[in-house]
């Protein structure tokens, strides 16, 4: 394969010599008065339109050609890549490009472009990409920019570049109604429409009769619209608007008491679907081991079982989420302890076998850094282990790192700052206090503050340039107690506790807040589950699981182009 691909860049680079020689060339592009000689034979089987230009639209006998609508400087780069098969596509000069090939019907070239305005979309372009992707009839392109713009709605709306206040009432309405728009409250919504009201008043103010209903009105606080949308000077004074508001209030007040299928059918209090989803995986379920995974639908505050009978249960693993992939790592079922990895691909929902690491560990920690997958530390059977190894997906192999200061099964850890910390954990004798941190660039452990109090068991996480240990086992009782480490300050800080003593429990970051989900509470295994505010120091009670489970490993997988898959049917009750 290799052979073949030298010996097509031998040609390429062959021919490009004769064109720039002149040699053999049989047409000459005018350009603005700018002449390129070229081999007609060469731009017909790259191009539909030079085909027809030098076959069908002109006398065989012609040579000089004279092309319209795009500069030299395109046209140069054109030629070249149909030469060579090369071309430095940039931001600057993309668009123009895009427009070029497409009027020269160059599908290949077209692609490229496309793709990579798809990957260099942002909040500063993707509407502009979306409107530019569908004059032109750029269809995938079109509905990427379109979803980004769900996906990353506000920043979108606060961008500098002042796009969304560009768009029609159609397009914005179009928007809004979507289940997909990503918005961690609904209230953003309603402040977009009237961004974009105030930026033209006089003209688009009678637009909130059509625009308010399609924001779900009664997702908001009851504080926040009594203050900010029933008292809205707007509102008031568009006599259209009272029953659109009157018709939110009833819905607001049913919906405490109405059941799931009417909150669905209705459009106020119809919930949107969540950017992201997180995964419960396995772990114990009462005294056996169970290969169950849940997703969590946080806008609808509940959990779907998914089936995984292609995967086998497992316990006390870990589980990591890295470019599109679920990657479910050691662990023990009862009888066997694991060196194994699966793959579970949430696009299609297949499993899938990887390279089985070095060691068997249960009971083991893991984190992602710069693209690697690392675990460390748990017990293989005999003893605890303080050794530890890296994942590179790229080659499906393990290697050995050095070990760490201490002997950690039960431990947990996260990637802070470009550093793995790892927490806690059981030596075989005792709890810990104590901590490290790997450095990969220097390539060893140090030894961090220790915290304040043992924990085995424990769930680490980091979040807002903090790392949080919460709960554990401290030798003699399951503990509620969160503490978060500030690297300025190298100290531990004691915040408010959990509802619920918990250890051995999934732990994630997802939307801005830490969740925490299952585990041993003391005296058997807990579907509870709740999340923690950084901000608010406080937590709060979500939906429990189907099962309970300790043991149980999480992630999150956001922007999921199928995530009905692992959401609360919607249309269903339609």
């Amino acid at each position: 394969m290799e052979s073949e691909i030298s010996e097509d860049r031998k040609l390429c680079s062959l021919l490009n010599e004769m064109r720039l020689d002149g040699s053999l060339c049989d047409a000459v592009l005018r350009v603005d008065e700018v002449d390129f000689k070229v081999h007609k034979n060469l731009l017909s089987a790259y191009s539909q339109h030079f085909r027809a230009l030098f076959t069908r639209w002109s006398n065989l006998d012609q040579r000089v050609y004279n092309i319209t609508g795009v500069s030299p400087e395109i046209m140069d780069l054109i030629i070249r890549y149909m030469y060579t098969q090369d071309i430095q596509i940039t931001t600057d000069n993309v668009e123009t490009l895009l427009a070029a090939a497409s009027y020269l019907l160059i599908p290949d070239l077209v692609l490229s472009c496309c793709e990579f305005l798809q990957d260099h979309l942002s909040p500063d372009n993707c509407l502009r990409i979306w409107q530019y992707a569908d004059a032109n009839s750029y269809n995938e392109l079109r509905d990427q920019a379109y979803m980004y713009t769900l996906h990353h709605f506000e920043n979108v709306v606060f961008s500098p570049s002042g796009h969304f206040l560009e768009l029609t009432v159609e397009q914005l309405s179009d928007i809004l109604e979507q289940d997909e728009l990503n918005i961690r409250e609904e209230k953003t919504a309603f402040q977009a429409v009237f961004l974009w009201i105030r930026h033209e008043p006089s003209i688009r103010k009678q637009h909130i009769v059509n625009l308010l209903p399609k924001v779900r009105l009664a997702l908001v606080t009851m504080e926040y619209f009594l203050e900010y949308i029933k008292k809205n000077q707007l509102v008031r004074s568009m006599c259209e608007c009272q029953p659109i508001i009157a018709r939110a209030m009833k819905a607001m007040y049913y919906s405490k008491v109405a059941e799931p299928i009417t909150r669905l059918s209705d459009p106020f209090t119809r919930p949107r679907l969540p950017y992201s989803i997180l995964f419960a995986i396995g772990g114990f379920s009462g005294p056996t081991t169970t290969n169950v995974v849940e997703a969590y639908d946080s806008r609808l505050d509940n959990w779907i079982c998914i089936s995984s009978r292609e995967e086998r249960a497992r316990a006390y693993h870990g589980t990591v989420f890295l470019y599109g992939l679920v990657y479910v790592i050691g662990g023990f079922n009862s009888m066997e302890y694991y060196n194994t990895m699966c793959i579970f691909d949430p696009l299609d929902g297949t499993w899938n076998e990887a390279a089985p690491m070095h060691s068997h560990r249960c009971y083991v920690s893991v984190a992602v850094l710069d693209g690697f997958i690392y675990a460390m530390g748990g017990f293989n059977g005999t003893v605890r282990l303080n050794t530890a190894e890296r994942y590179n997906p790229s080659t499906n192999q393990w290697s050995l790192i050095p070990s760490m200061h201490e002997k950690r099964s039960d431990a947990s850890a996260a990637t802070l700052n470009g550093k793995i910390y790892i927490c806690g954990g059981f030596n075989g004798n005792e709890c810990h206090f104590t901590a490290e941190c790997f450095d990969p660039h220097h390539d060893q452990w140090t030894l961090i503050v220790r915290m304040h109090m043992r924990r085995s068991g424990v769930g680490v996480i980091a979040l807002n340039n903090q790392l949080f240990a919460i709960g554990g086992f401290d030798g003699d009782s399951r503990t509620q107690s969160i503490e978060a480490f500030n690297l300025h300050t190298n100290s531990w800080k004691i915040l408010s506790p959990m509802f619920n003593p918990r250890s051995n429990f999934g732990i994630e970051v997802m939307d801005g807040c830490v969740y925490v989900i299952g585990g041993y509470n003391g005296e058997g295994t807990t579907s509870r589950c709740e999340y923690y505010d950084v901000y608010k120091d406080e937590w709060f009670d979500i939906q429990d699981m189907n099962i309970s489970r300790s043991a149980v490993s999480c992630c999150v997988v956001s922007g999921l182009p199928n995530v009905t898959d692992y959401t609360t049917e919607r249309d269903g009750f339609l």
